[in-house]
C-alpha cells in the first residue's frame, strides 16, 4: 500500500485526445491512497479554558480534553481551521430562516482511527460532547475530547490539511483517467464554486474509475464549470466525462457535482452517506447535483443513506437525459429521492429504477409554522408533509416508466408549476406532459401520484396499498389526467 499524507496531486498538463490521454493509475492494483490530512501526536492537556462559568479548569470537572496547537509547515497556504464552511456565493441563504451552525463551522475536521469528530461552537460543549473538537478563533489551535475521555495518545488522529486530492492548478486540462486510487480527507468548502476531492476543474473527456472518495468535507467529485459566475472562452467544452465503479462515502454537501455538464456516463458507482452537514437549502447538496445537465445517462448507481439532500438533483434546462437501472434507498430525513427542477423543453427518461423508503424530511408534531427556506422550496402551500421519490417543479416532458416506487411518505410522484426563473423572461415550466408507463407503486402515503395540472398520462401502473389512494390533485377543481 503507498499512503501519501498531506498532499494534492496537481496534474501538470492533460492529453490531446481519446487515443492520447494522460493516466494516473494505481500500479498493479495497489492500493494508493492521497490523504489530504497529516497524522499528528503532540498533544498537551487543555488548559486555561472554562467549561462553563462556575468552573477555573475543564480537568478540575474529571473530563479529558487535550489541545493541539497547528503546526504551520503542515498546511502551506491553506488552512481549513482559520476558513468557514460557506464559500463566496451566500446568494442562496435567508439568513433569518436557516440555521446557520453548519455553514459557519470550521472547514476543517479531526479524525480519530479513521471516523470523524463533531465539531462544536463552544469550548464549554466539550463538558457534554464526546468526541468532539473546538477551534479557537484564529484557527491555530484546536481542543478535542474523546470517546470514554480516552488518550489519544493509543489512537490514530489526523487534521485535514488540504483542500482536495487530485485536482489541476490550471483550469480547462483534459484526456486524463484516475484510476484506482482512494481520496480521502479533502477540506474543501460548500460548493460554490464546486471544489471536489477529486476535480476536474472544468476540464473535458476526464474519465474516473474504480477510485474511492473518504470523507470530503464539502464534494466528493466535480466534473463541470466550478463556477456560474465563470467566463467560459468560446468554443470550450465542459462535460463529456465518464465516473464509473467508484465509491464515494460520506461527502458533506455533494458527492458529485457538475455545472453546464454535457454528455456525461455515469454508471455502476456507490453514493452513500451524503449530506451529513446538513445543508439541504445551499442549492447544491445531494448524492449527485448537476445543472443544465444534457445528453447524459446516469445507469446502474445506488444511491443510499443520503441524509437530508436529494439522492440526485437535476437543476434547469435538463434534456435528453436518461436515468435507469439505478437503486435509490434510504432517504433520510430526504424530501425526495430525485429533483428534475425547471426544465421545460426536452424529454428526460426514468426507467427500470428501484425508489425505497423516502421518509420525508419533516415530523408534523416537530415543524413550527414558518421553517426552512421560502419560494420554491416549500414542497405545498399549505402542508408540510412530504417524502416523494421523484419531484418535478416546473418540469415538463418527464416519462416515467418500468419503476419500482415503495414506501414515500406522501407520494410517489410530485409535481409543481413555476411561471417564472427561466432567462429572457421566457414561460416556465408548467408541469405537463408527464407520463407514467408500467410502473409499481406500493405504500404511497397519501397518493401515488400527486400533480397540480391537467394534460399528462398515466397507463399501465400498479397501485398496491394505496391507503391515501392513487390520484390527488394539488389544485381544487381542475382535471389530473387527462
Amino acid at each position: 500500500m503507498v499512503v501519501c499524507t498531506g498532499e494534492c496531486v496537481h496534474p501538470a498538463m492533460g492529453g490531446t485526445g481519446p487515443d492520447q490521454m494522460i493516466c494516473y493509475e494505481a500500479w498493479q492494483k495497489e492500493p494508493v491512497w492521497i490523504k489530504a490530512s497529516v497524522e499528528v501526536s503532540d498533544f498537551t492537556r487543555s488548559q486555561g479554558w472554562r467549561l462553563n462559568h462556575f468552573s477555573t479548569d475543564a480537568l478540575s470537572e474529571g473530563i479529558s480534553i487535550w489541545e493541539l496547537k497547528l503546526n504551520p509547515e503542515d498546511f502551506k497556504g491553506y488552512n481549513p481551521f482559520c476558513a468557514v464552511n460557506i464559500l463566496h456565493d451566500r446568494l442562496f441563504l435567508e439568513y433569518d430562516k436557516t440555521d446557520m451552525t453548519t455553514y459557519l463551522n470550521r472547514r476543517g475536521m479531526v479524525f480519530c482511527d479513521g471516523k470523524p469528530l463533531l465539531q462544536v461552537q463552544l469550548y464549554g460543549q466539550l463538558g457534554t460532547q464526546e468526541n468532539a473538537y473546538w477551534v479557537e478563533a484564529n484557527g491555530q489551535t484546536v481542543h478535542f475530547r474523546l470517546r470514554g475521555d480516552q488518550d489519544p495518545g493509543k489512537h490514530l488522529i489526523e487534521i485535514t490539511c488540504r483542500e482536495q486530492c487530485f485536482a489541476p492548478e490550471i483550469p480547462f486540462l483534459s484526456y486524463i483517467k484516475v484510476k484506482g486510487i482512494t481520496c480521502a480527507h479533502a477540506a474543501g468548502g460548500a460548493p460554490v464554486p464546486q471544489r471536489g476531492s477529486i476535480s476536474c476543474y472544468r476540464g473535458h473527456h476526464w474519465i474516473i474509475e474504480d477510485c474511492e472518495v473518504d470523507w470530503a468535507n464539502g464534494v466528493g467529485i466535480d466534473m463541470g464549470n466550478e463556477c456560474w459566475h465563470h467566463c467560459v472562452p468560446e468554443d470550450q467544452i465542459i462535460g463529456n466525462t465518464i465516473i464509473r465503479r467508484c465509491r464515494i462515502k460520506d461527502a458533506g454537501v455533494c458527492g458529485i457535482a457538475g455545472l453546464f455538464a454535457q454528455n456525461l456516463l455515469i454508471e455502476d458507482n456507490v453514493i452513500e452517506g451524503t449530506g451529513w452537514q446538513k445543508m439541504e437549502l445551499s442549492w447544491e447538496a445531494g448524492g449527485m447535483k448537476i445543472h443544465n445537465c444534457t445528453n447524459s445517462l446516469i445507469r446502474r448507481n445506488i444511491f443510499t443513506r443520503t441524509f437530508r439532500a436529494d439522492h440526485l438533483w437535476l437543476d434547469c434546462n435538463n434534456e435528453n437525459n436518461r436515468i435507469t437501472q439505478n437503486l435509490f434507498l434510504v432517504g433520510i430525513e430526504q424530501r425526495e429521492a430525485v429533483f428534475i427542477e425547471c426544465t421545460r423543453d426536452g424529454v428526460n427518461l426514468i426507467d427500470n429504477n428501484i425508489f425505497w423508503n423516502v421518509e420525508g424530511r419533516f415530523d408534523a408534531g416537530k415543524v413550527q409554522e414558518e421553517t426552512g427556506s421560502s419560494g420554491w422550496y416549500k414542497m405545498e402551500e399549505d402542508g408540510i408533509v412530504n417524502g416523494y421519490a421523484i419531484y418535478a417543479e416546473g418540469t415538463d416532458h418527464l416519462y416515467i416508466a418500468n419503476n419500482l416506487i415503495g414506501k414515500c411518505r406522501s407520494a410517489g410522484y410530485f409535481a409543481k408549476a413555476v411561471a417564472f426563473r427561466m432567462h429572457g423572461n421566457l414561460r416556465g415550466g408548467t408541469s405537463r406532459d408527464a407520463r407514467f408507463i408500467n410502473n409499481i407503486f406500493y405504500e404511497c402515503g397519501e397518493a401515488a401520484i400527486k400533480m397540480p395540472t391537467e394534460k399528462n398520462q398515466a397507463e399501465g401502473n400498479l397501485y398496491v396499498s394505496m391507503n391515501g389512494g392513487v390520484f390527488k390533485n394539488t389544485i381544487s377543481g381542475s382535471p389530473l389526467l387527462s
